[in-house]
């Protein structure tokens, strides 16, 4: 069934069904731990738990690591491996061999890849970013401001969907623009191609957050001419809770590219304890320590599932999946006031869906989903968030996701003083 047969037809879960048993996705459903009368739709926060994952870490720790002890490091690969994996994971992105490690947290690859970029650029004082972006950026900013301040800190101009614009703010003094693809909030996804010829244009270099993009949306950074990204493997790509980052920097800027960090793991020789640094060749210079095997564990054990997946066929389904999703809400919701907060269009939207509710608290309202069984997310000060994991979300899961929103407004259990805020709000 077509997007337009279900456009022509009255949208129940008979319908959601029968998209369902078309889907050429359904079949990587069953490859997924997904608990019983749950609705998981916050994958765009921790993606669900790959069956293969518990197998495969405990082969690493029981044999790799019990009985191979120190010769790991060499017999399993454990030294090359954010590089091994880092090269499959540039498929994910439109990256090439050779420009992806993993790292540590994304805030981290954030810093090595926002001093690298302005380094590329000496002389210019400005830093351009979204003042939507995810907090830890901005805070990163700031550090990076610090540092290549010189005594006076670099230059923040923050730019806005409601101005001012990337166009507004870019001249000659702009080093790095940093970016979100697809924004943590709303959803709304960046034309990174345009952008990035934007940027190049004001002779800046991108750096691109992909944490809401992988293994959700379609990325090419080489076909785009993008510079440096960065982006997480805990959301769509189900690495797991506290799975490494990523980092990609395009070939062309890594013989010249100077990170912040210079560990010995991104040392040329690493195994000659020299008392001073020497970058390795590549990407491997964006290393820099020991690498958090057991986490890199459960990542791989993700990216054999990913290997099998058409990234277009994703995509499709994503945007089958939103479109149900947003369509329904239009359908049934519109007594309490709710507005779609996403981009309509296709083409700006990424693999979420988040709504303001006018009538009722969002806060509460999505307390009471997730007692009821459908785990979404709440993002302040009003906002209600939907992730759509093509690879485990089914049309019937929107469905049904959109029943029990309809009965917690219709009912108004979202006034339950247990549902109410309290302290720190997540």
């Amino acid at each position: 069934m077509t997007l337009d047969t279900q456009a022509r037809q009255p949208i129940d879960r008979s319908t959601c069904s029968a998209l369902d048993a078309a889907d050429p996705l359904a079949h990587f459903r069953e490859r997924f731990v997904l608990p019983d009368g749950v609705v998981y739709l916050d994958g765009n926060s921790l993606g669900a738990l790959p069956r293969a994952t518990a197998s495969h870490v405990a082969r690493v720790v029981t044999e790799e690591w019990g009985q191979g002890l120190i010769r790991s490091w060499n017999d399993a690969g454990w030294f090359e491996k954010p590089l091994v994996l880092g090269d499959r994971i540039a498929p994910l992105i439109g990256g090439a061999p050779g420009e992806v490690t993993l790292g540590d947290s994304t805030s981290a690859s954030l810093f090595q890849a926002v001093v690298a970029a302005a380094r590329l650029r000496p002389g210019r004082r400005a830093i351009v970013a979204e003042r939507g972006n995810f907090p830890t950026d901005l805070y990163v900013l700031e550090s990076v401001q610090e540092l290549l301040g010189g005594g006076t800190p670099l230059e923040r101009r923050l730019i806005a969907d409601d101005g001012p614009t990337l166009a507004e703010v870019l001249d000659e003094e702009v080093a790095v623009v940093v970016l979100t693809h697809v924004d943590y909030r709303t959803g709304r996804m960046h034309d990174l191609a345009e952008v990035t010829r934007q940027v190049h244009e004001a002779g800046a270099i991108v750096v691109w957050d992909l944490c809401h993009s992988v293994g959700a949306v379609p990325v090419e950074l080489n076909a785009a001419g993008a510079d440096f990204a960065v982006g997480c493997t805990y959301k769509y790509l189900n690495g797991g809770p506290g799975s490494p980052s990523f980092i990609w920097v395009a070939a062309r800027h890594q013989a010249e590219a100077r990170p912040a960090l210079t560990g010995w793991h991104g040392h040329a020789r690493p195994f000659a304890f020299e008392l001073g640094y020497a970058p390795a060749e590549g990407i491997g210079r964006f290393r820099v320590g020991t690498p958090q095997l057991l986490a890199l564990a459960g990542l791989e054990a993700s990216l054999d599932l990913w290997a099998e997946v058409d990234l277009e066929a994703l995509r499709e389904k994503s945007l089958r999946l939103t479109e149900l999703f947003i369509s329904l809400v239009d359908a049934r919701l519109g007594a309490w006031d709710v507005e779609v907060v996403t981009p309509r269009q296709s083409a700006r939207r990424g693999s979420q869906v988040s709504l303001r509710i006018g009538a009722a608290d969002g806060y509460a309202v999505m307390q009471a989903l997730i007692d009821g069984g459908v785990i979404g997310d709440f993002r302040a000060p009003d906002l209600v968030r939907f992730g759509f994991a093509p690879l485990y979300v089914s049309h019937a899961d929107v469905c049904d996701a959109v029943d029990a929103l309809e009965d917690v407004l219709t009912s108004e259990r979202w006034r339950e003083s247990r549902f109410a805020r309290r302290g720190l709000v997540t």
